[in-house]
């Protein structure tokens, strides 16, 4: 018999706004919507007089003094835990996480969690295609957890903040330790993220459901410039986007003295939350993830089954390199026929800013629902391949109980091979390590930027001393490996490299 505080997803939702809508809902209007279909999903109308805590996810555009407040008054509940998110695409399975153990607990009945962006509808509101009659935005009263800097300042001074151009920093670094060529590399991520749109093509709620070839990913064209070299706009998040996703959660046995349809519960089996080493710079591998590596097999652990007892994935895809990153930190081979999404992923899907991977947790319970025998990872990731959350998740309860768990001598150990700050002010040889090229809204390369060694260790990052005409030709050449000769000139972000 089933432990009766054993956690479960008892209701999910998710919503795509169709694009060409006249009245598009305002972001607290599309999390409304999910909640009561999440609601309507779970079976019973008694589970929301349970609700004893609402978390709403961190929203990009568009947020509320008090959106947790505003929630739970439109949907008529009282919960006496309303919470507000940071930043970070890790949160919703992090959020499922500790739902997990505070209901095993007994702190809470049912927990309600949700999140929402409406990018698309003010982007065509600022174009004067439409009017908005959204209610007032403004800045949250309070963020529910640690709100930590990103970048260090060197970082900073290199205009490292925008994912887009951390990531293709990860990306050239894979490429380099994987031995293929320039050429090479780029087939093979457009064979990746051609999976990834083959299964958007055939979801109903993907943002995008052409289909891309691997070519058509790869190529690039006015209509697929560079983003940030090595990466097309394909390659990137779609933020625009309108879309929100909702997870009710309660126990077992509530949801047996309610009532509800067995066949409709899914069971989370594990989970886990690490973060690498905090700031880029300090990594010691710019192709690796020990949190990944390290949260995977504890949720596995904790679920009592292996790898190969997982059906399938949704592996947080943001970036192309964030899904390599995890398949080689998780252990999944480049020929594993696995589905690695459930979405289309956030590039064709749609990245609906940190709420992403509640979408994912909704579709995998769906999968689960239409065949109780499979099981599902799901893995989430906020900023650069920062902070990790990991489910698991079945359609049986789980052999092991969701109880509190001490991470902290794991965690402790991944930040202690942190390295020093990169050096400020860098003179002589450096080997480049990583590298991204900046492009402009025309698609002409800008501006380079590599991270590289000193011939004493130290970590330096320099922009790349070239013209345009050289830029494309470092797009075409490795420089991962190459040895340039850096200076300092005077003012922030002064390193510069020449080859």
């Amino acid at each position: 018999m089933t432990a009766p505080y054993t956690p479960i997803l008892a209701g999910v939702a998710q919503y795509t706004q169709p694009k060409d809508i006249e009245r598009p809902l305002d972001p607290l209007g599309l999390m409304v919507r999910t909640c009561r279909a999440a609601l309507e999903d779970a079976g019973s109308g008694r589970l929301k007089d349970l609700i004893d805590e609402v978390h709403v996810v961190n929203q990009f555009q568009w947020p509320y003094r008090d959106a947790p407040g505003m929630l739970a008054e439109a949907l008529g509940i009282r919960p006496r835990g309303r919470y507000y998110t940071p930043i970070g695409g890790n949160t919703p399975q992090m959020l499922v996480n500790r739902a997990c153990r505070a209901l095993a607990a007994g702190r809470a009945r049912a927990v309600l969690i949700t999140g929402a962006e409406a990018i698309y509808s003010l982007r065509r509101a600022l174009a004067g295609k439409i009017v908005l009659d959204w209610p007032e935005n403004g800045e949250p009263e309070r963020i529910d957890g640690e709100e930590r800097r990103s970048v260090n300042r060197i970082e900073a001074d290199y205009d490292l903040f925008f994912p887009a151009v951390m990531y293709p920093l990860f990306e050239t670094a894979l490429r380099a330790s994987s031995g293929r060529s320039v050429d090479g590399h780029r087939e093979y991520v457009g064979r990746l993220w051609e999976r990834f749109s083959r299964v958007a093509a055939e979801n109903p709620h993907a943002w995008t459901r052409g289909g891309p070839s691997a070519r058509e990913i790869t190529e690039v064209t006015p209509d697929n410039r560079y983003i940030n070299y090595p990466y097309t706009k394909y390659m990137n998040a779609n933020i625009n986007v309108d879309q929100s996703a909702a997870v009710l959660m309660t126990t077992a046995g509530t949801a047996h003295r309610l009532g509800t349809d067995p066949a409709g519960r899914v069971y989370p089996l594990g989970g886990a939350n690490l973060t690498d080493v905090w700031h880029v710079s300090g990594r010691p591998r710019l192709d690796s993830s020990p949190a990944i590596q390290n949260a995977s097999r504890l949720a596995l652990a904790q679920a009592g089954l292996d790898l190969g007892d997982i059906d399938f994935f949704d592996l947080y895809s943001c970036f192309p390199s964030a899904v390599q990153i995890a398949m080689k930190e998780i252990g999944i081979t480049e020929d594993d026929p696995r589905a690695l999404t459930l979405t289309g992923g956030l590039s064709f899907f749609g990245g609906p800013g940190n709420n992403y991977s509640l979408h994912g947790i909704a579709s995998a319970a769906e999968r689960i629902r239409a065949d109780r025998s499979k099981k599902a990872m799901v893995t989430a990731n906020g900023w650069y391949i920062t902070k990790h959350s990991i489910g698991v998740y079945g359609a049986e309860p789980p052999e092991r109980p969701w109880e509190e768990r001490d991470d902290s001598a794991v965690q402790a150990a991944i930040d202690a091979e942190a390295l020093p700050e990169p050096v400020e002010k860098a003179e002589g040889d450096l080997r480049v390590e990583a590298y991204v090229i900046r492009h402009d809204r025309q698609g002409k390369p800008a501006l380079g930027t590599v991270i590289g060694r000193l011939p004493d260790g130290r970590r330096a990052l320099a922009h790349i001393d070239a013209g345009t005409k050289e830029l494309e030709e470092m797009e075409r050449i490795e420089l991962v490996g190459r040895t340039g000769q850096v200076r300092c000139i005077s003012g922030k972000a002064g390193n510069r490299i020449r080859f």
